[in-house]
């Protein structure tokens, strides 16, 4: 799938990824789950976690683990 037709929440997650490229994996993960809690809308949070849950295709690494801190909140 190319940048261009990625589902939003995809997008998106890759995108918060992507800022925290220098942080190690587990505090990037950690911070990025905790702006989808506080911020996303939960249709959202909740494709994401669908997505990962579907197999997370063109999913970051880090905010594949984000997500899936997701599904224990």
């Amino acid at each position: 799938m190319s940048a261009t037709t990625l589902p939003p929440h995809v997008r998106l997650a890759n995108e918060i990824a992507r800022q925290f490229a220098h942080k190690p994996a587990d505090v990037a993960a950690a911070t990025i789950a905790g702006h989808i809690k506080a911020v996303w809308d939960p249709r959202m949070k909740a494709a994401l976690v669908s997505h990962l849950d579907a197999g997370g295709e063109d999913l970051d690494p880090v905010a594949a683990l984000a997500a899936q801190q997701l599904k224990g909140s």
